[in-house]
Parts: C-alpha cells; structure tokens; sequence
C-alpha cells in the first residue's frame, strides 16, 4: 500500500495528504504509535487539524490511507464484469488489486505490518477492513450463484477462501520484509482457489437412436438429468 501515489519533484511540497502519512508514520516509529497523538502529527506536517479530518477520520486511518480506495476499485472491477466471466476467477483478479496497492511502496507496507502487529487496536481496524473486502467479494458471487440452491453458502465459502489465501501469501511476503515476488506467491495461492472451485463447463455427452434404420444423435450437457435426456430422445422420435 502506497501513502505516496507519486514521487514529488525536486523542491515540490509532497501533497498534504501524504505528508499527513509520511510525518504521522516518523512518530509513530521514533514514539510508538499509543503514544501519538493527531495534534503531534499535525505539527509536524505543519498543518492544522481540520486539515487531519478532512483527509482521515481517526487517527487509525491514517495508517491505512488507500483501503477506502482499492475498495470502490475493487468494486467497479467486479460491477464492470459480465455473464461471460467465470465468476471465481473475477473474485481472484478482483483481489490482485489490493496486492497491488501493498506492492506501489513495499517499505511503507512492511512497516505498517510491524506497526499493526505491536497495536491490538490497529489490528482489530485491520480485520474490519478485511471483512469489507470479503464481503464485496460475496456479494459478487451471490448475485452470480442467485438461484442455485446452494449459492450463497457457495459464495460466502468462495469469498472467504479467496481472501485467506490471498492474506496469507502477502502476510508471507510481509514477513520476509519485501522481498521476494509477492506477485508470484499470491498467483500460486489464488490458482488453488480456482482448482478448488471454478466451474470448468462439463463436455457435451451424447445419446443415440435409431429410428427406421436411421441413427439419431441428441447431444447434452454431461450433467444434464437422465430424463431430460430420455425425454430429447422421445422428442426427436416423435414418441413425446
């Protein structure tokens, strides 16, 4: 996750938003983050308060800056798809998004990973964010699964499988402070969900006749019921 979109250039003031980030996250390692306060931030970002809450709601926030953002991205991803998508392969592109918000600035996100390990609060801020994602994940899906008896059991699984398998390759990647492809490890991860769960189309079977000397072929899905094969076959030989 990136607290700085964009370099700034030679002797250009980075945007308040930013150094809202950069001076919030200097405190909170130079004092640790209890013991940090808004007013301290905003003095050494050389702002004023109103300026802090018009950017961050809580001071929790500033330690997360771009969530709000790959949300909504995540969202209009998945809005943007359509019935041709194999739906558990969307979800899991759909994740890759917030693997690449971490992967814009990987030193600001293997400190903020430290930070949130020392801060039960940050880490509580934390799982509500993650259960965001999760849940627009299973919204996806359960319009996607809408009629299937089991869809939205289906969907809440899926999305829960998705975004564990997901945290756990970028946690990995955390941990070893940055290094490594994360990419690499979050595919490999996001490919066993999809081996455990994408709906790969069954092959067509056939079922033959014969009619006054004649062969005739009814092609169907492999798991279509028997009787409505039964039934295509009466058709065709005019006994329906």
């Amino acid at each position: 996750m990136s607290s700085t979109s964009a370099a700034p250039g030679r002797g250009e003031k980075p945007p308040m938003r930013d150094a809202l980030v950069a001076a919030a996250f200097r405190l909170f390692l130079e004092r640790g983050y209890e013991q940090t306060t808004v007013d301290d931030i905003v003095a050494l970002a050389g702002v004023g308060r109103r300026s802090f809450f018009r950017y961050f709601p809580s001071k929790e926030d500033v330690v997360f800056p771009d969530h709000e953002r790959c949300l909504a991205d995540m969202e209009a991803f998945l809005a943007a798809g359509d019935a041709t998508d194999e739906p558990v392969r969307r979800v899991c592109d759909a994740a890759r998004l917030v693997l690449g918000m971490y992967g814009e600035n990987p030193t600001f996100s293997v400190q903020r990973y430290r930070l949130t390990k020392q801060v039960p609060g940050l880490r509580a801020y934390e799982l509500s964010v993650v259960r965001r994602y999760q849940r627009a994940l299973a919204g996806y899906l359960r319009a996607r699964f809408a009629g299937r008896p089991d869809g939205t059991l289906r969907a809440d699984v899926i999305a829960a499988a998705v975004v564990a398998a997901h945290n756990n390759a970028l946690r990995s990647w955390l941990r070893s402070d940055g290094r490594g492809d994360a990419g690499a490890e979050v595919d490999r991860a996001l490919a066993y969900v999809q081996s455990t769960y994408a709906e790969v189309p069954e092959p067509p079977r056939a079922a033959a006749a014969e009619a006054d000397g004649d062969v005739v072929v009814v092609v169907s899905r492999r798991d279509a019921p028997l009787w409505r094969v039964v039934k295509e076959l009466e058709t065709v030989l005019g006994h329906g």
